[in-house]
């Protein structure tokens, strides 16, 4: 897949992703973070800033975001496995499935060339400090 025939393939699965945890807060009514409208704008301008600094960039950026968030996934399958697998079995399916995409798109990012970002190093640590920031945050608030 070219890298914009990759964009659209990512967007499409973040967006049902996106779709299916509202509609999971609803069915079982979990109040959503308060922080939502501002991650909306952080995650736009991070996204947009990354790729006006090229493919590389964004693709950077793709990495260092997916890691987290594979991660994040894996603490919450291991702590609803704690909790009763049985009892949330829909739950970490979905999630599990979810999070195998997500590494899917960290795959991608190094496929087209992340690496070979300028400051690659520097970017992935302040992204992924403002990410697990932003998760620490969220799960508080």
């Amino acid at each position: 897949m070219t890298l914009k025939e990759n964009y659209y393939h990512m967007k499409e699965q973040e967006e049902v992703h996106l779709r299916t945890f509202e509609n999971m807060a609803r069915k079982y009514r979990v109040r959503p973070t308060i922080m939502t409208p501002i991650w909306n704008v952080a995650g736009f301008l991070l996204g947009a800033g990354t790729a006006l600094l090229g493919p590389k960039a964004a693709m950077a950026c793709t990495v260092a975001v997916e890691e987290v968030i594979g991660q994040h996934y894996d603490n919450q399958i291991r702590e609803l496995i704690l909790d009763g697998e049985e009892h949330h079995k829909d739950l970490l399916e979905t999630i599990g499935k979810f999070r195998d995409e997500e590494l899917e798109h960290h795959d991608i990012g190094l496929k087209h060339h992340a690496l070979e970002t300028q400051f690659y190093g520097v970017m992935k640590t302040i992204i992924q400090f403002g990410c697990k920031g932003a998760i620490w945050i969220s799960e508080r608030f």
